[in-house]
């Protein structure tokens, strides 16, 4: 998995390459627990994200509880098979996903 992040002040824009999965998930988690300090507005890309497992949306939903406190999260881009997963978990009513 390759995680690209891009911040202008306040504003947070991560891509999301791979597998978001029980091997990767730790390694998004610090990514993003390291920079969301300050952070009102966190954008998550998942264009070229190909799969997403539990440990994946344990993630989101960290990220989602935090920016829920401090500003706003959006997922964009997130293809099919993630949409799908999203839906069948319920995840789709609980995150912003564009």
């Amino acid at each position: 998995m390759t995680i690209e992040k891009k911040q202008d002040g306040s504003k947070l824009y991560v891509m999301v390459e791979g597998r978001l999965e029980t091997s990767t998930a730790p390694q998004l988690e610090a990514e993003l627990k390291g920079t969301l300090d300050g952070v009102t507005d966190l954008t998550i890309d998942f264009e070229k994200l190909q799969y997403i497992s539990s440990a994946g949306l344990r993630v989101l939903l960290m990220a989602q509880k935090l920016m829920n406190k401090q500003g706003s999260m959006v997922i964009k881009n997130a293809n099919d098979d993630i949409m799908e997963v999203f839906d069948l978990t319920g995840f789709s009513n609980v995150l912003n996903v564009e």
